[in-house]
């Protein structure tokens, strides 16, 4: 089978992963040369790899805290995963909490597990079901997505798995205003506050990203 050319490593990959380059460039090698075959890619995304998926996902990694609500390490929920974005990218680069990838797809966690296990990742759990399954609730510091679904059906999947206190952290896209808009009544129902967005990676990267955050109550 012809592989896409996988891009050219950016000039901020080095400062976005820090230590966990070498990590990160193995992971994106992987995922550029059997990614689309496996279903976890579309065609021609190897050729904007880095910048549309590695670096966006590297860019929520700081904004993460290093401390639960409750003392202790930070626990990350990754709500389909997929192949690994960003979960997989916010452990190699995180190495100080722990993150948990939730993905109903047994195909796309066969894949997962066979990347954390390559990249000796140990901080990195994996659940094969939805998030409506996972138990217990209210397990997570923060509960992370990224191209899923509108906040409108994404939050009451999320809010129940979030610790009290803790936070929703969203890799959105340019509809995130109109979006919150919608889901003004869903935000009063979970028990949703404090939202705010902000775009990150702007004079860093190709190609920045929105993010939402919001305590959960």
């Amino acid at each position: 089978m012809k592989h896409s050319a996988i891009e050219s490593e950016p000039t901020a990959a080095k400062g976005l992963c820090g230590d966990a380059l070498d990590t990160v460039r193995a992971y994106t090698r992987n995922l550029g040369l059997r990614g689309e075959q496996l279903g976890l890619i579309g065609p021609d995304e190897a050729r904007r790899l880095w910048s549309r998926h590695i670096l966006n996902c590297a860019l929520l990694a700081p904004e993460l805290p290093a401390q639960g609500v409750r003392g202790g390490r930070a626990s990350i929920a990754d709500v389909g995963s997929g192949a690994g974005l960003p979960g997989l990218v916010i452990a190699m680069i995180r190495p100080d909490i722990d993150v948990t990838l939730i993905e109903p797809l047994e195909r796309r966690t066969r894949w997962l597990v066979e990347q954390v296990q390559e990249l000796d990742l140990s901080n990195v759990s994996i659940f094969t079901g939805r998030a409506e399954d996972y138990a217990p609730r209210q397990s997570f510091d923060v509960v992370t997505a990224r191209a899923v679904k509108a906040l409108k059906g994404l939050v009451p999947m999320l809010a129940p798995l979030v610790v009290p206190g803790g936070q929703l952290a969203l890799l959105k896209g340019q509809r995130i205003d109109a979006e919150i808009d919608d889901a003004q009544p869903i935000f009063h129902r979970h028990r949703v506050t404090e939202v705010k967005t902000q775009t990150l990676g702007l004079g860093t990267v190709d190609e920045p990203t929105r993010l939402f955050t919001a305590t959960v109550g």
